[in-house]
């Protein structure tokens, strides 16, 4: 499993063609809308979402928020360093993927509804950002509600389902917003095994993507079967919204809740090669993940049924000991 994640390098890319979302008159239109998304959701696992009622100016200002905060000296970001435990804070080059055995060439910040007022950004440090960030949480979070409640109803459960599991007005919410830098690299070449962020699947239940015209790199590779395995496709696609859009991508959490029938695959964002863009890119990802205390239980498949927290537990644990066996293979 650990050989077929790392070989992903390999790969062809090909174009594709993903489904686009449209949240326009919402209420009117749920079951048009729940048929769109099973049709995504049980094949590519991404797709596009437009009329999402989150203004290009908020996404504007959310980015340049995000673009100042990484212009500060390492110094004052060591503020706030990463801390596991409540999954916030900052962290640089220290992201490793068993896809690849390196560090992603990469800065982040992330932050969640309770619990890090000692990680959050001071206003004499960064002007405005938590103010930003925590409005850009709250209209994350409102797009998450509507296409939670159509994903529920898309397997045929209540309404509100998962979105009961995703309340972030309890303490053990574990949602999350992360802004991302990845490092100017013009005129640098690399390696093949070092990536703007090697290929992996979220753990969540499902992300909401943002970037930048211009600033490419993303790509999925549709045809992973089963939640528990480390198994990909044998073609990448690029992904490349337009402005305004949001990409989303289904977690490995909801894969199991569904009993596989959601499809969590793996994506990356490539190096750009001498002659691309080769600047800075940024983005933002919005992760919804289950309350720590919500039960997953599937209905066929994965009966037994696992905490939100236990799951993450055992994902990141699988995680290490792919990254451990990778080590191993390169040593001997």
């Amino acid at each position: 499993m650990t050989a077929a994640a790392a070989s992903s390098t390999n790969i062809a890319t090909k174009e594709r063609n993903f489904i686009c979302i449209d949240l326009s008159d919402f209420d009117n239109r749920r079951d048009e809308i729940t048929a769109d998304l099973m049709r995504a959701c049980t094949g590519d696992g991404f797709f596009y979402v437009i009329n999402h009622g989150i203004a290009v100016e908020d996404i504007r200002t959310m980015f340049q928020a995000s673009v100042d905060f990484f212009a500060l000296s390492d110094d004052i970001k060591k503020k706030y360093p990463i801390d596991v435990s409540r999954n916030a804070g900052w962290e640089k080059l220290a992201q490793i993927r068993p896809s690849t055995g390196v560090a992603d060439l990469k800065e982040s910040a992330q932050f969640s509804f309770h619990g890090i007022e000692d990680l959050w950004p001071s206003q004499e440090d960064a002007p405005g950002f938590r103010t930003y960030a925590e409005k850009f949480m709250l209209q994350c979070h409102d797009v998450s509600v509507k296409l939670l409640t159509c994903l529920a109803l898309g397997l045929g459960f209540s309404a509100d389902f998962f979105t009961r599991c995703h309340d972030i007005t309890q303490p053990d919410i574990l949602n999350t917003l992360r802004v991302l830098h990845y490092h100017d690299i013009t005129g640098q070449s690399f390696p093949p095994e070092y990536w703007r962020a090697g290929a992996h699947t979220d753990f969540d239940t499902l992300t909401l993507l943002f970037q930048r015209p211009g600033e490419n790199g993303l790509e999925v590779c549709p045809g992973r079967e089963a939640s528990t395995e480390f198994g990909h496709g044998d073609v990448w696609a690029p992904v490349n919204p337009n402005e305004g859009e949001i990409v989303c991508n289904l977690g490995d959490m909801i894969m199991r809740w569904s009993d596989d029938v959601f499809k969590s695959n793996y994506h990356r964002v490539r190096a750009p090669k001498v002659g691309e863009y080769q600047g800075p890119r940024y983005s933002i990802a919005y992760f919804n993940q289950a309350n720590k205390s919500a039960i997953i239980q599937g209905r066929e498949r994965y009966p037994e049924p696992i905490t939100a927290g236990e799951f993450l537990r055992q994902a990141m644990e699988r995680n290490y000991n792919a990254l451990k066996a990778l080590k191993a293979s390169q040593k001997a």
